[in-house]
């Protein structure tokens, strides 16, 4: 239940020998994922996700204590791979709170011009298009598809999706937001 959930919650905060809390989301529908979060103490936030780490994140000269981990994983990625952001177009495909708005601060951070793009965006295929780097992560099967590519650009896709597939063990695969067959050929 929520109140267990968050009993758990207010004794891990409690305990100096817990450093950090991450709940692993989404919670059921019967829990308020609001107030769980919220009840997370600021320096146990491992996920970057309290009020006060997001808005960190997004002002300029100031550092989050913590950083939404698969947002910055896209980063290091980025600069293990030896890609320039800085000057660079980016488009964000996809806006939650968990990937999608983090890693556009991230990229904005880094001096990357960036369009995130969402279901209400007019225009998807044409700002994806524009975009040296690409972060898919809009939660849909494959949405991508290679002829929203530029020759050159760099995609990170985070997506994980289960897709029927009757000639699968288990009936179904699992992809990305990407359709990595035609995204490859571009």
């Amino acid at each position: 239940s929520q109140e267990e959930l968050l009993n758990v919650v207010a004794q891990y905060n409690a305990d100096p020998k817990v450093d950090g809390i991450l709940v692993q989301l989404p919670l059921p529908k019967h829990i308020n994922e609001q107030a769980v979060l919220d009840a997370i103490c600021l320096d146990k936030d491992v996920d970057g996700f309290h009020p006060q780490n997001i808005g960190s994140l997004a002002m300029r000269g100031r550092d989050p204590m913590f950083v939404s981990c698969t947002p910055k994983g896209c980063m290091e990625l980025l600069k293990r791979s030896g890609v320039q952001v800085a000057g660079k177009t980016a488009a964000v495909v996809g806006r939650s709170n968990i990937v999608g708005l983090p890693a556009a601060l991230l990229l904005q951070n880094a001096d990357a011009t960036v369009t995130m793009v969402h279901s209400r965006t007019p225009n998807a295929e044409e700002v994806v298009r524009a975009a040296d780097i690409v972060i898919a992560a809009c939660g849909k099967a494959e949405m991508v598809k290679g002829d929203w590519l530029k020759p050159g650009a760099v995609v990170i896709d985070v997506g994980i999706n289960a897709v029927d597939d009757p000639s699968a063990k288990r009936g179904y695969r699992l992809v990305g937001d990407v359709a990595f067959a035609e995204a490859a050929e571009v």
